[in-house]
């Protein structure tokens, strides 16, 4: 399996615990989390089960639809026919009496996938969970039950942070990251698909390491081609992702979407009376709990710019796949088979690399920093603006690192097919900011300006702009 090796050997060693033990496993839709428990637990699965995706055709007849199901994944594990159960408290009395069945002493494992899915409203099915666990399963020493939920905001505040009868029950959490540039080469290197690492980083800024949507990929087909057969052709598999992805996540799709396309319009994100604003959404607790949710999908990230304080926290989409669909399938490129192959030198493509490789390294920068040789080294990390005043014209930066060894790396960003090279009027852009920079910090912090760029930087008069130079092959370092 390419990656998750840390997380297969923390739930191995957790099946030979010799404790009951109750684990969560949570993350971005398509990320990996079924698939992870497959390969770590082939065949040693004493049940399983998943529970049926929401759907807004008979909503009051979903807990029978359930209930049902779960009954016949009874009896595919070999239960004994019986009834369909008239609630999640027998249910759970079935899997007990299955269980205990088919006991010898050796490690049962129970895989409920996708749990957040069978909590549908007044069905108590978080209370009949708490009973089958609290009643029964937390004093079985050889139970192991693996919950999986791409919901990642109701596994956290239901079932990890839960205040009643679960509380403090969860005996691990692992949330399943998407993959690094690293696992996303070694992926490819798996399915037979040769890329440059170049493409493999625009693939990235595309579909991001979520190694569903990379698994479309055809080794015998360029990258555009590629991307034209998963994302644009006439039935292409990923066309209609985007509005799948929140209807499946969220029971209020319509509205998350809207903090989305708002967060979709500035790469440095907004403050969140700004998104109650523009998104046309209330500043109460739905928009707190709407954006949590959005965060523990791996959607969006919260940052304080630099400089700020805590109240100026800032809400930005780094979701590459939203963030692409936001700037291209939203906007009317569907309607072409051939989008990407047509537009690979147009002016929106190029100013999109730009932007998307700045999220790229916003992702990876642990990367960045064994780069630099400061891994150890307590790091924050945002972007920053100044707007033009009367005590200056206005200014970016891509991205600081402000480090606890008193230096601030004034990190720019350049997505380019050769070597980046500096010109004059860039130096003197570069030696201002610098200089705007340590005017605003301590005497005793050095400013270091940073090149991160794809295949490094041109040695002429003006390359001395830069301290550090990081390129796309240090961002593959695992």
């Amino acid at each position: 399996m390419i990656g998750r090796k840390r997380e297969q050997r923390e739930l191995n060693q957790l099946y030979g615990s010799g404790r009951a033990e109750l684990v969560a496993i949570y993350g971005r839709r398509r990320v990996g989390k079924t698939y992870l428990v497959d390969e770590t637990f082939s065949g040693r699965i004493s049940f399983r089960h998943a529970g049926l995706a929401p759907t807004d055709d008979d909503p009051k007849g979903m807990l029978a639809a359930q209930l049902e199901n779960f009954y016949n994944s009874l009896i595919l594990a070999g239960a004994t026919p019986s009834n369909v159960p008239h609630g999640w408290l027998e249910a759970f009395l079935m899997l007990e009496q299955f269980l205990q069945a088919g006991d010898d002493g050796t490690r049962q494992l129970v895989f409920l996938d996708e749990l957040p899915w069978m909590d549908t409203p007044r069905s108590g099915f978080l209370r009949a969970f708490e009973g089958f666990w609290n009643n029964w399963g937390c004093h079985r020493r050889n139970l192991m039950v693996i919950v999986c939920g791409s919901a990642s905001s109701w596994v956290e505040d239901r079932l990890i942070n839960n205040h009643g009868g679960l509380y403090g029950r969860v005996t691990r959490e692992i949330r399943l990251a998407p993959f690094t540039l690293r696992e996303c080469e070694e992926l490819f290197d798996g399915m037979g698909v040769r890329l440059s690492r170049y493409d493999i980083a625009q693939a990235y800024m595309i579909f991001g390491g979520i190694p569903y949507y990379l698994g479309y990929f055809d080794g015998s087909l360029s990258l555009a081609q590629n991307v034209d057969a998963t994302l644009f052709a006439r039935r292409a598999p990923l066309a209609d992702e985007f509005d799948r992805l929140f209807a499946s996540l969220f029971t209020n799709p319509g509205a998350m979407q809207a903090i989305v396309r708002f967060l979709g319009t500035r790469s440095s994100g907004y403050t969140r009376h700004e998104i109650a604003n523009g998104a046309g959404v209330s500043e109460g607790g739905g928009l707190s709990h709407s954006l949590k949710a959005l965060i523990a999908s791996d959607f969006v990230v919260k940052y304080v710019p630099f400089g700020s304080s805590a109240r100026e926290q800032r809400y930005r989409l780094v979701d590459p796949f939203c963030l692409f669909c936001l700037h291209f399938l939203d906007k009317g490129a569907s309607n072409d088979d051939h989008f990407w192959q047509n537009n690979l030198t147009s002016q929106s493509v190029v100013v999109w690399r730009g932007l998307a490789f700045e999220n790229v390294c916003f992702t990876h920068v642990d990367q960045i920093k064994a780069a630099l040789g400061v891994s150890g080294v307590s790091t924050t990390s945002s972007a920053w603006a100044r707007r033009a005043d009367e005590s200056g014209p206005g200014t970016q930066i891509d991205l600081l690192l402000s480090r606890k060894d008193n230096v601030l790396n004034m990190c720019e960003i350049k997505y380019v097919g050769g070597l980046f090279s500096v010109s004059r009027a860039y130096y003197e852009t570069i030696l201002g900011r610098q200089e705007l920079l340590s005017s605003l910090v301590s005497p005793k912090v050095v400013v270091r300006s940073t090149l991160v760029t794809t295949f490094g930087l041109s040695r002429n008069e003006y390359a001395g702009a830069f301290t550090n130079v990081v390129t796309l092959d240090d961002l593959f370092a695992s």
